[in-house]
């Protein structure tokens, strides 16, 4: 008991039982998957999901990440009931999918809609890894593309959160077909001259990595973030050399121009603010619900 009692922030009760074990409730606290030290959840998600010890990043469900980006009660979810189907009876998918959906609470592995941000509207597209890793499959593929053809139309800048183990197999080539379709409707976007962000988040990979992930006339990405197209085990075995320490990390990344700017987690919203207000003209963007 005396160990609870010493630090400031346990603020949980902790009961008794007959064989006078402690009974701490569920969800009380978290491991650190960096450090190893054990987190009391509450100062973790006040602390925007950072390791209090390692300064380590927390992977953030779509919605805490609008939660933490978006401007209070602005974001108005489109196209929620798209998800994927086992269109090539590819074994277990069906169970794989439901496990998923239970899971996260999604019915796909992104969540898209309108959104303002520092006043300014646009869409946001937000990849949750809790479903399938935020694999790319057909449902994923059409919901971006839709979300982008929509600020397109509207003349609206776009935003895409990306965390993805890339795409698919159990869709095979229609998922591979996916990094077609919205980048061509992302060239569509920019013909227009309209701004699209994409911001890295741990991790990004595959054919997500491959494709729309780094179109972005911006790329930001969160510290030490995973990126990369094949993993480093591939790579190495086919060209039969080690690769650095940082390989595949945002830093090196940045280092050799693939990314803009890598930004702490603390700093992201008032980032995009700074960037919308440069790109895009209030007068014409902003709304009132």
């Amino acid at each position: 008991m005396g160990i609870f009692k010493k630090r400031q922030y346990a603020t949980v009760n902790v009961a008794q039982n007959e064989t006078n074990s402690p009974n701490v409730p569920d969800g009380c606290w978290t491991k650190c998957n960096k450090c190893g030290k054990i987190l009391y959840s509450k100062i973790l998600e006040e602390n925007n999901g950072i390791c209090y010890h390692c300064h380590g990043y927390f992977r953030l469900g779509a919605y805490e990440r609008i939660d933490s980006i978006c401007d209070l009660d602005t974001f108005e979810e489109f196209n929620q009931e798209i998800k994927s189907n086992n269109i090539r009876n590819f074994p277990n998918y069906d169970k794989k999918l439901k496990d998923s959906k239970e899971k996260s609470g999604l019915n796909e592995g992104v969540v898209t809609g309108y959104s303002k941000i520092g006043g300014i509207k646009n869409v946001i597209c937000v990849m949750d890894s809790n479903f399938m890793m935020g694999s790319m499959g057909a449902g994923v593929g059409e919901k971006i593309t839709l979300a982008v053809e929509i600020a397109t139309k509207e003349n609206l800048p776009i935003i895409i959160f990306t965390t993805s183990g890339g795409a698919r197999m159990q869709e095979g080539i229609i998922s591979l077909m996916q990094m077609a379709k919205i980048s061509s409707a992302l060239a569509r976007h920019n013909e227009k001259g309209l701004l699209y962000i994409t911001v890295l988040t741990d991790p990004t990979t595959g054919g997500v990595t491959a494709s729309f992930a780094m179109l972005g006339d911006i790329i930001l990405s969160e510290p030490k973030a995973l990126i990369g197209f094949a993993g480093r085990r591939v790579i190495e075995g086919t060209i039969k050399e080690s690769l650095p320490e940082d390989f595949q990390s945002a830093e090196f990344l940045l280092e050799k121009g693939f990314v803009d700017a890598i930004v702490e987690r603390k700093d992201l919203r008032m980032t995009l603010i700074r960037i919308l207000n440069i790109h895009c003209s209030k007068e014409a963007l902003r709304y009132d619900k």
